[in-house]
């Protein structure tokens, strides 16, 4: 039966299929026309799609620039890319954000990313509507909208879309999959995961299918899970659309592929030759297969920022390929596995009407990993550099569950070829220009096609509701919607539209105070003034005019080499004045150029004003936004335990794993509290006898010596990663003392929990216990009290006279 008007948010067109009804039904909000009810009556209703709509696979990978994959000249194989490509049509003008769950937020809303709340990733949101990391109600995500109008909805992966202060097992939920339209939801909330032991969810639950199975890798535990969706949905319900939306951690850091990939990649000796000559490399493999313009030009390398390959050491150069071989593994075989979903529909005869959709990265490559690279991708996140010399402990474990790992950037600079900088800068084409494939067999037919027109991963949905038919709702759950900001991309589908000028005109670009304005072949953007890995330090305090603009004619110049802005200052001001009109428009403003300043900032938490918490029972999986900040305070930690007969050992409390965090416990019966720095050192304190049985209270305080993380709303960094003092006690008597000289500034393993009772994932010592190593004394009650440093008048007034010093020096 046909049903005219809407039903709650799906579109007219949508029909509902089901048993004979005895009157129109209000709740329905149409006329049922009756001589449209089916002959095989089925209930309860069902929604249909339109008769056109497609199976939609649409993939998503992790940090990944123009020159990673084969098919855009790379020197990487994939053969998944290469297939669709070669079956379908090959995008080389696409654009995202410059960062992964910004460019995911837009992708999902078809609106950009300021106006869907994340013009930056959550761990970095602020209060301000473009930036607090919540998707609003008028902005529908592409889940909600196909799953009203019929489709089987999924999202397997990466959900870096969830507010870190909601990423908790308390909820709530509206903002992960399943609030946001996705009936489906296997993968982990966070902006990437150890792929061993990864903090996993199916829907809102937590799931550790690799217990017990060290062989066990996400890359291929989600493609089965994935397939195995499929299969399950193919069975039940044959004739019903899906909608998959695929976004495997790969190649974000840490980079875990299996050995079998590391092996096969470092068998083909893809970069023995350096980063400088698979830079050319990759750029003559462009040429040659017509990806790029011939006369595109190669900006020379930038040797006040990476050493040229010639000049390192013989030891950076064996570490620095290491790293690269694992990365390349990584995104190998995170292709081939894509391939295994694919064939999966194939194989149940759907590949035809399924419309795929593969995007090769939400940003440029990423250089967090600086010059060095790092054997932990935390230590980045607090501001450490760890030296090649060090790292050389890790080189024959690299990518292995021993490693949270990242390479150097000198890699990344090279596979965003033919363009320049990198992940974080957006007004560099090598921070936001992306390739894609797209493959539809029932719909496009100019095989191996070549579209070069402008658009950006928000216009993606509306291609989606073009061809599937389905219009873009006024309402979702009773909520007017805003209007779709992109522009569909479906026209270039048809072979004689391949040349079509873009119909995307005019596309604003903005990150951490860097920022660009595109229309129509015209680029003006700022001058790159941070490197990535360039993250703490003092803020530019006015990023819309203090700033150098460049200006580029990117119909003249592919690669964004020549600036013109000399020769066109009436259009370098024409263009600023259009970026501030789009950044008005899209909620941009106010804008802020801190980067690491913000990971410290105030936001919504489930503890936020608390100062004591309790337990009185064993909890695990509590994320690190939702638990207690210990971070630059001082604070107490008090447990009262009892030991039984024969003794007791085990995690009392642990916050983090292995490549940063603390944890409490007894091992071998005596009392432990050990501050995991980064992997790189182990601060212990210990009791000296073993706890008797019956009951004990155990122990430790920590006094801070700075003056704590208020100071980073005065643009200094000087408040934090001080030293204190730590004390044990057993009793209420004193049985270790030890000073820290440096503690954590900025954040924990943000992929592990806040545990009581075992430590779930890894550990935070690897000498002392392997997890789960549950408590064997029962625990009474868990105290913790944190005592966050208040700013002095005077500490006030001076940090003011800094700010002050440090903007007029600007």
């Amino acid at each position: 039966m046909e049903v005219t008007g809407t039903l709650g948010s799906p579109s007219a067109t949508s029909t509902i299929e089901g048993t004979r009804l005895p009157a129109p039904d209000p709740t329905f909000g149409g006329e049922i026309k009756e001589d449209a009810l089916s002959s095989e009556p089925w209930w309860p209703p069902r929604i249909v799609p339109p008769p056109q709509a497609p199976n939609v696979l649409l993939i998503i990978t992790d940090d990944a620039g123009f020159g990673v994959p084969s098919t855009f000249g790379g020197v990487i194989p994939t053969p998944t890319m290469d297939r669709l490509a070669q079956e379908g049509l090959r995008y080389t003008n696409i654009h995202s954000t410059a960062l992964c769950s910004p460019t995911r937020a837009a992708l999902i809303t078809g609106r950009n990313h300021h106006s869907a709340g994340f013009g930056v990733i959550s761990e970095q949101s602020t209060g301000f509507p473009g930036y607090n990391s919540i998707i609003p109600e008028d902005k529908a995500t592409i889940g909600k909208i196909l799953r009203d109008n019929g489709y089987a909805t999924s999202w397997f992966g990466k959900n870096h879309n969830t507010p870190a202060f909601a990423a908790s097992q308390a909820g709530p939920f509206d903002q992960w999959p399943a609030g946001m339209g996705f009936e489906y939801f296997y993968g982990f909330v966070g902006g990437d995961a150890n792929q061993w032991q990864p903090n996993l969810f199916r829907n809102t639950t937590q799931i550790y299918p690799f217990t017990g199975q060290p062989e066990w890798n996400l890359v291929t535990g989600m493609a089965d899970d994935a397939i195995a969706y499929l299969g399950r949905l193919n069975q039940t319900v044959p004739d019903k659309p899906f909608f998959v939306k695929y976004a495997p951690g790969a190649t974000h850091a840490p980079h875990h592929p299996t050995k079998e990939w590391v092996e096969k990649i470092r068998a083909m000796h893809l970069f023995d030759d350096g980063w400088n000559k698979l830079q050319a490399r990759i750029f003559e493999n462009q040429k040659r297969l017509g990806v790029i313009p011939a006369d595109t030009e190669l900006a020379p390398w930038p040797e006040k920022v990476l050493k040229n390959w010639e000049d390192l050491s013989a030891e950076e150069q064996k570490l620095y390929i290491r790293q690269v071989e694992v990365f390349a593994a990584y995104a190998a075989y995170s292709d081939h596995e894509i391939g295994r979903v694919i064939q999966a529909i194939e194989d149940m005869g759907k590949l035809e009407n399924t419309l795929i959709i593969y995007i090769n990265g939400d940003n440029g490559t990423s250089a967090e990993g600086g010059p060095f690279g790092t054997p932990n991708e935390v230590a980045f996140f607090n501001g450490v550099s760890v030296p090649v010399e060090a790292q050389m402990k890790w080189y024959d474990t690299w990518g292995t569950e021993q490693t949270y790992n990242h390479m150097s950037a000198g890699w990344s600079w090279a596979f965003d070829a033919p363009f320049t900088w990198f992940k974080q800068n957006a007004s560099k084409l090598g921070g936001i220009r992306q390739n894609m494939a797209i493959s539809w067999p029932a719909r496009i037919t100019d095989k191996g096609g070549l579209r070069t027109q402008f658009m950006h991963v928000i216009d993606v949905v509306p291609t989606l509701l073009e061809v599937s038919g389905i219009p873009a709702p006024e309402y979702v759950d009773g909520i007017k919607q805003a209007p779709i900001e992109g522009t569909s991309f479906a026209y270039t589908f048809d072979k004689e539209n391949a040349d079509e000028p873009s119909r995307h005109k005019t596309q604003y670009f903005e990150m951490m105070g860097q920022w660009a304005l595109y229309h129509e072949g015209w680029l003006l953007s700022t001058e790159v003034n941070r490197a990535p890995w360039e993250a703490y330090g003092p803020a530019n305090t006015d990023p819309l005019n203090n700033q150098v603009l460049e200006l580029y004619d990117l119909t003249k110049d592919y690669s964004q080499s020549r600036n013109i802005a000399d020769q066109h200052p009436d259009k370098v001001k024409e263009l600023k004045a259009m970026f501030i009109a789009e950044a008005k428009k899209y909620q941009v403003f106010p804008m802020d150029a801190s980067v690491a300043a913000r990971l410290g900032a105030p936001r919504p938490n489930i503890t936020a004003g608390r100062s004591e918490f309790v337990y009185t029972q064993p909890m695990t999986g509590l994320p690190q936004g939702d638990s207690p900040v210990l971070l630059n305070s001082s604070y107490t930690i008090t447990a009262e335990i009892t030991v039984p007969e024969g003794g007791a050992e085990g995690m009392i409390l642990t916050s983090g794993g292995r490549f940063a965090g603390y944890g409490f416990y007894l091992l071998k019966g005596k009392p432990v509290f050990l501050w995991n720095l980064i992997d790189l050192e182990r601060i212990k304190w210990e009791g000296p006898d073993v706890l008797t049985p019956g009951r004990h209270t155990v122990e430790f305080a920590f006094d801070y010596d700075g003056i704590g993380a208020g100071t980073l709303r005065y643009n200094s960094f000087s408040g934090l990663g001080r030293s204190g003092t730590g004390t044990l006690k057993v009793d209420g008597k004193t049985v270790d003392t030890r000073k820290m000289e440096k503690t954590l500034p900025m954040i924990l393993q943000w992929d592990e929990a806040f545990d009581i009772g075992s430590d779930t994932l890894t550990g935070v010592n690897d000498a002392d216990y392997q997890p789960p190593f549950p408590l064997t004394a029962k625990l009474e009650k868990l105290t913790i009290k944190v005592d966050r440093p208040q700013l002095s008048e005077a500490d006030i007034e001076k940090l003011k006279s800094a700010m002050r010093n440090n903007s007029s020096s600007e």
